[in-house]
């Protein structure tokens, strides 16, 4: 599988399939990224959200998916869209995968 990017002159080839970041750990962080900015406890953020807080736990750790109307819940209770958060975590997982990239060797062209 050859990538492109606007970093590098060549294709970078990548040989071994590295797991790609899932969007319920990046959503996890950032849920937890916007919470710990506004000093939010992760109690209060549940009870504001409706939703318990080992719930809650598990989802900024990302062990757990969340549903749609869980995810515009808990950032209501943030004062941040549903937009911002996806945004926020779609942005952290583009930027690990730009990082692998970049330090994964490539091999050398023969």
């Amino acid at each position: 599988m050859a990538t492109n990017t606007a970093l590098l002159d060549q294709p970078v080839v990548t040989t071994s399939r590295r797991p790609q970041p899932l969007l319920r750990e990046a959503l996890g962080e950032a849920l937890r990224s916007y919470r710990t900015e506004q000093g939010i406890t992760l109690r209060e953020l549940a009870e504001s959200a409706r939703v318990s807080p080992g719930y809650l736990s598990e989802l900024e750790r990302g062990r757990k998916e969340v549903s749609s109307e869980l995810l515009a819940s808990v950032c209501h209770a943030l004062s941040a869209s549903v937009a911002e958060v996806l945004i926020e975590a779609a942005g952290s997982m583009a930027l690990q995968s730009v990082v692998e990239e970049m330090t994964t060797p490539s091999p050398s062209v023969r």
